[in-house]
C-alpha cells in the first residue's frame, strides 16, 4: 500500500520480538502496509501464524532466529537476511521481558537477564544494524520500543523501568552519533495495552481500578501503535530524530 511519504514500500524492516503481542501486531502491520518484514524471535516455530496470516493478505515476510541478547545470534541471523533478502535498512527492536517485583527482593540473574535483553539486545541489534548500513552507505531508521515506564516508575517495575529509561537515553545518543550518515534514531514509549503479559493484571479488580484512573479509562489497542511506528520508519519524518513520543493515551502526563 502507498501513502505517499508515509510509504514503507519496499523498505526491509527487521522486528524483534515478533511472534506475540507487540511485535506480531506491528510486524503485521508494516506488512499490509508494504513493508518486507523480517520477524525474528528465539523460537522460529513461534512465528507460523504471523507468516500465515501476513502471506494470506499478499504481504512479504521471511523469519529468522534470534536471540538479541545473544551477539553472535544477532549477527548471524542479519548474515542470513543479507544471503536471502537483503540490507536491513528499518529496525524495530521491540524484543523485552519483564519481571515485576520490589527493588529489595530482585536478584542478580533477574536483573541481568531483564538488562540483557531489554538494554543490550537493543544495543546488539541496533548497532549491527548501523554498522552495516554505514558500510553498505544506505541511510536508515532505527526505531526502538520503550515504554512510558521509560518516562515515570511504578512500585515494583525498578529493573523494568531502569532497562527502558536506558532504551531512551540510548535512543538520544544513537541519533547524535548517526545523523552523519543519514541514520535517524527514536523511540516510542508505549502506555498500556492489552496483551498476553498483561492480561491477567488487567482482568484483576486492581487493573480495572487502575484502568479507571488513566486519562483515557482504557488500554490501547495494539493496531494504535501501527502508524507511530509507520511514521517514524518512513520519509515523513525524515527530519524526525533523537525523540521518544509516548503513545499512551495521555498517561505520561500524570502520575503514572
Amino acid at each position: 500500500m502507498n501513502n505517499g511519504m508515509f510509504s514503507v514500500d519496499g523498505k526491509i524492516v527487521l522486528v524483534t520480538g515478533a511472534s506475540s503481542g507487540i511485535g506480531y501486531a506491528l510486524s503485521k502491520g508494516l506488512a499490509e502496509h508494504g513493508a518486507y518484514v523480517i520477524a525474528a524471535a528465539r523460537r522460529v516455530d513461534k512465528l507460523k501464524s504471523l507468516c500465515d496470516e501476513v502471506e494470506s493478505n499478499g504481504g512479504k515476510i521471511f523469519t529468522i532466529k534470534m536471540d538479541v541478547s545473544d551477539r553472535a545470534s544477532v549477527v548471524t541471523g542479519f548474515d542470513h537476511v543479507n544471503k536471502h533478502v537483503g540490507v536491513i535498512d528499518t529496525v524495530v527492536n521491540n524484543a523485552g521481558i519483564a519481571a515485576p517485583s520490589s527493588f529489595v527482593k530482585i536478584d542478580e540473574k533477574t536483573r541481568d537477564a531483564v538488562m540483557g535483553t531489554n538494554f543490550n539486545g537493543v544495543w546488539n541489534v541496533a548497532q549491527e544494524a548501523a554498522q552495516r548500513l554505514i558500510k553498505s552507505e544506505r541511510p536508515g531508521s532505527i526505531i526502538n520500543i520503550a515504554s512510558v515506564l521509560a518516562l515515570g516508575v511504578k512500585p515494583g517495575q525498578s529493573v523494568y523501568c531502569a532497562s527502558k529509561g536506558a532504551v531512551a537515553q540510548l535512543t538520544r545518543g544513537m541519533a547524535l552519533d548517526l545523523i552523519k550518515y543519514g541514520i535517524r534514531s527514536n523511540a516510542i514509549a508505549p502506555g498500556w495495552f492489552k496483551t498476553e503479559m498483561s492480561d491477567d493484571f488487567f482482568e484483576s479488580d486492581e487493573g480495572l481500578a487502575y484502568i479507571s484512573q488513566m486519562p483515557a479509562k482504557r488500554l490501547g489497542t495494539l493496531d494504535e501503535l501501527i502508524g507511530p511506528v509507520i511514521m517514524l520508519a518512513s520519509d515523513a519524518a525524515s527530519f524526525v530524530n533523537g525523540v521518544v513520543i509516548p503513545v499512551d493515551g495521555a498517561l505520561n502526563v500524570v502520575t503514572i
